[in-house]
């Protein structure tokens, strides 16, 4: 079965009860019809079979299960989230993935209690692009947590069926792309970025993607309302906005919020403050250097890139050779420069994002090893 239907193996299984310790991450719970495939469940302390249960399937890029479940154990045990992670499924040939999933979604349908309007998705980088992929294929996906990573095919979309909450560490590789992404985004999404490079979220972060899915869920009709729950998260959103120093974050967090709470809760006086905001002659400004940048940015990935593909091109292969040499060597001056600052976070994507996937763009080795004397020490 291809990958791309195993949520649709969900809705069909049934809930098998068995006994499985609650409260902790189990690893491996290997898959019955295949034991082969083994995944990190993490089942709730007050899980009983008696009702469905909100399900969050998760794709690491490197098969770490554990890894996964861990980070959104505490979000759901609070919220009631099941939590299975696939120890199989990793980057490399499609077919893994498909099996990976398709055996974990059948065991975890078979074994547990599952709310249908409530199947979630997650992944990390490779493992994202996993989880995008099957919420693109099918209408049982209510959202996915996206970290590091977007679509497939890497490009935008200006509506998708399911939710978005995605991730990105402000020196990820990856940023760019999902930047652009949520800018293209219309459909309910949300772009979380904390410090830090191409990595799973800090644990705060994997919290408010849970509780922004509650929120989505009482919007759309999957789950009851709650009025407290919604009231409480609405405050931390709050008290995040009044803590921000940039006026454009200011900005992009009371817009999420006015979308994110429509229908629930009154943000009027978000809403006022946020066009209020917008009215500002220094905000206007702070948002179009904020576009700027990352225009900027996008212009010196694809110079870089352009470059690159000339070094197949005999007559024009030492030009670009000596071209490249010298803007990376500017890139690593700048990311490695002692002051922290907008720029060296750029440089150190850029430096990161070439160096990911070289060996598969060229095999030019002089231009690989300008890459690896440019680059940043390895974490």
């Amino acid at each position: 079965m291809h990958i791309l239907t195993v949520a649709l193996v969900l809705l069909a299984a049934g809930a098998d009860a068995q006994t499985l310790t609650r409260g902790v991450v189990i690893d491996p719970v290997q898959c019955a019809d295949d034991p082969s495939q083994s995944y990190a469940l993490y089942l709730p302390s007050g899980y009983t079979p008696d009702r469905g249960w909100s399900l969050l399937l998760a794709f690491h890029p490197a098969a770490r299960g554990r890894q996964m479940a861990e980070k959104y154990q505490a979000a759901a045990e609070r919220y009631g989230y099941i939590v299975a992670a696939s120890n199989n499924a990793r980057n490399g040939p499609h077919a893994v993935s498909a099996a990976a999933a398709q055996a974990m979604g059948t065991d975890v349908g078979r074994r547990f209690a599952i709310d249908p309007g409530r199947i979630y998705l997650t992944g990390m980088s490779g493992g994202a692009r996993v989880a995008l992929a099957l919420a693109l294929a099918n209408d049982a996906i209510a959202g996915v947590i996206a970290s590091s990573a977007g679509f497939p095919d890497s490009r935008p979309r200006e509506t998708v069926k399911f939710a978005i909450f995605g991730t990105a560490g402000s020196e990820d590789f990856n940023y760019l792309e999902m930047r652009e992404m949520d800018r293209a985004l219309s459909s309910p999404h949300f772009l979380a970025v904390f410090a830090g490079g191409h990595t799973l979220p800090p644990d705060e972060i994997a919290l408010e993607a849970i509780e922004w899915l509650e929120i989505d869920a009482m919007r759309s009709g999957r789950r009851a309302k709650d009025e407290m729950l919604a009231r409480t998260i609405l405050e931390k959103r709050r008290t995040r906005i009044a803590a921000s120093t940039s006026p454009a974050e200011s900005v992009y967090l009371l817009d999420a919020l006015v979308r994110e709470f429509e229908g629930l809760l009154d943000a009027s006086a978000d809403a006022e403050r946020l066009e209020a905001l917008r009215r500002q002659r220094d905000v206007r400004n702070a948002l179009e250097r904020e576009r700027d940048f990352d225009r900027d940015e996008a212009r010196m990935r694809d110079e870089i890139l352009s470059l690159e593909a000339q070094l197949g091109d005999e007559s024009r292969r030492l030009v670009a050779l000596m071209t490249l040499d010298q803007r990376l060597g500017r890139l690593s001056k700048t990311a490695t420069s002692e002051n922290d600052s907008p720029e060296r976070s750029q440089a150190r994507r850029l430096l990161r994002s070439m160096a990911a996937g070289a060996t598969e763009r060229t095999p030019d080795k002089e231009y690989l090893a300008i890459l690896e004397r440019h680059a940043l020490p390895r974490r």
